[in-house]
């Protein structure tokens, strides 16, 4: 584990960003706090990154939170709804809201979205799970951008106990991914929690790295999202061991991961078999 960012000439840095410019299948995924409320004006600038990488070529999956949180202001709810019933209603709501969001920023670069609805049990279940592979295949193939979001409305346990992170990866797992980029509120995964004096940024963290010197703090935690940096350390563990690297930043340097700039925790990937 690398506790410090090295410098642009490190040779660190020109493999990550070597890998990182390689990916031509990726999946982003970015947590409810970094595109609802006041930061709803952040999905431009997401969209931005996107845009530039299915330009090149990439074919690009985002999985996105955010359905619930988006619904709040709309529902008059103040704050995000505790009783499942209120949380699948504002879920309905919210991702039709949050899905024309992002096709009017993806209009600017005449790129259609295609929705897609999972629960844990869709990737459990073998059949499900086939028939998620295909339709993803599908989409990619017609040069459509997947966006990805737990199906809220329908969930029970998901809704109150998963997150998008772990569902990220096995998204990454599905299609075979070369990369995977976590987007929170941070802009790294640190040694102690960001505002403790003596944490310091994480550069590299090897795959079979258990991370124990680590105090887990808390990413992306604005009231409206359930993940956290335990659920994103666990998510780039399961990408990891299954060969997918794993890029952590923040969602406003997007553009700058996805670019090869240096930015954010590398999580190696397990050798593939």
């Amino acid at each position: 584990m690398t506790g410090v960012l090295p410098s642009g000439a490190n040779p660190e840095v020109a493999a990550v960003r070597a890998e990182v410019l390689a990916a031509r299948r990726m999946v982003v995924k970015v947590g409810s706090s970094s595109i609802s409320g006041d930061n709803a004006t952040q999905i431009d600038p997401l969209v931005d990154a996107l845009a530039a990488a299915h330009a090149l070529g990439v074919e690009v999956v985002l999985v996105s939170s955010g359905a619930i949180a988006t619904a709040i202001p709309f529902l008059d709810l103040g704050r995000r709804p505790t009783d499942l019933a209120t949380q699948q209603a504002a879920a309905a709501v919210g991702q039709n809201v949050l899905m024309w969001r992002y096709q009017t920023s993806l209009d600017r670069y005449r790129i259609l979205a295609g929705q897609v609805l999972l629960t844990a049990g869709d990737l459990e279940n073998p059949a499900h799970r086939s028939n998620a592979q295909r339709a993803m295949e599908r989409l990619l193939g017609l040069r459509i951008l997947p966006i990805v979001n737990e199906n809220d409305t329908v969930a029970t346990h998901e809704i109150r106990f998963g997150d998008n992170d772990r569902l990220a990866a096995l998204v990454s797992e599905l299609i075979g991914a070369d990369l995977l980029v976590l987007l929170s509120d941070i802009d790294a995964l640190y040694t102690h929690p960001p505002e403790h004096p003596a944490a310091e940024p994480i550069f590299r963290v090897a795959w079979d790295d258990d991370l124990s010197s680590v105090e887990i703090g808390d990413i992306g935690s604005a009231g409206v999202g359930t993940g956290g940096a335990g659920t994103k350390i666990a998510a780039a563990k399961h990408a990891g061991h299954a060969g997918v690297p794993v890029l952590l930043t923040s969602a406003n340097r997007v553009g700058a991961a996805l670019s090869g700039q240096l930015t954010g925790t590398w999580y190696e990937a397990a050798p593939r078999s």
